[in-house]
């Protein structure tokens, strides 16, 4: 049977949807969980060879002032009661909280004098905040950082609209840890839970990054829009493969043209989804 050019038109249509919903959803959920472990097991490499070498950094630049980059490992969140091991990283905008949760470049390092937020996902990567909001007061967990282990306790689990907790007192420290609150994938606001530190408290390291200079991606459900440059390119690259498809159905047949150009069809949409993705909200 000869498909006439209305039904080649629809049938490319369709198998561009097809491509581009598949990379979209296997990014979120098998090839995501996939990606977070490996990037947790790179960063958890990278973090112990620093660590016995003396060079975690504990401000905002490394060892040799240079300003940290995004994704940079930072130390590793224990929370046994949720099953939480998680090595966090340095920014939070939705690129980077795709490798584990990342600290918000304002705030101190947890154990440090002041306080300090990390924000993790809830559902997609990994979702390693997925339970932070079951935690009850009383509960402990560690930090582990270059300037040692710190103990905290949790104060509680609080939602828009809940009082905070009392302004901290000079010279002690608190984690926020923070998560998408609502369905999975489905976000309908932040859930925080505060945290005291109960052992001692380490000088904070210096800071480039203020609450008013935080780039917006980086802040609760941002999306990020800085590499909307790259999505283009990478729709472009699917359109080109389509394109070839087509011409391919009419040169050298339907089964030959599959067996070649469906792997690539299916990188292209991948490449498309993970620029996608970075539009989600960070927290997601």
């Amino acid at each position: 049977m000869v498909l006439s050019r209305q039904d080649q038109l629809v049938r490319t249509v369709f198998a561009i949807i097809a491509a581009l919903i598949f990379g979209f959803l296997a990014n979120l959920t098998v090839l995501g969980e996939l990606q977070h472990m490996v990037s947790q097991q790179q960063l958890t490499d990278t973090l112990r060879t620093e660590l016995a070498q003396g060079t975690t950094p504990v401000s905002e630049g490394t060892v040799d002032k240079v300003l940290l980059a995004d994704g940079a490992p930072l130390g590793i969140i224990d929370i046994p009661a949720i099953g939480v091991h998680e090595v966090f990283v340095e920014g939070s905008d939705s690129g980077t909280t795709r490798s584990g949760p990342g600290h918000r470049r304002d705030t101190v390092l947890p154990g440090q004098a002041g306080i300090s937020v990390v924000m993790g996902r809830a559902a997609a990567y990994g979702g390693p905040f997925a339970r932070i909001q079951e935690l009850s007061p009383g509960q402990e967990f560690t930090v582990l950082t270059g300037q040692g282990e710190h103990t905290f306790e949790v104060i509680g689990v609080r939602y828009a609209g809940d009082p905070a907790p009392t302004p901290l007192a000079a010279g002690h420290s608190r984690l926020i840890l923070e998560t998408a609150r609502g369905p999975a994938f489905i976000p309908n606001g932040v859930a925080r839970v505060d945290a005291e530190l109960t052992s001692a408290t380490q000088p904070a390291g210096v800071r480039q990054t203020s609450f008013s200079t935080l780039a917006p991606e980086h802040k609760e459900l941002a999306t990020d829009t800085t590499t909307v440059w790259a999505l283009a390119f990478a729709l472009q690259f699917f359109l080109l493969i389509e394109f070839a498809a087509v011409w391919s159905f009419r040169r050298v047949g339907v089964r030959k043209t599959w067996t070649v150009l469906v792997p690539v069809v299916t990188l292209g949409g991948l490449l498309v989804a993970d620029q996608v993705v970075r539009l989600l909200p960070n927290l997601l």
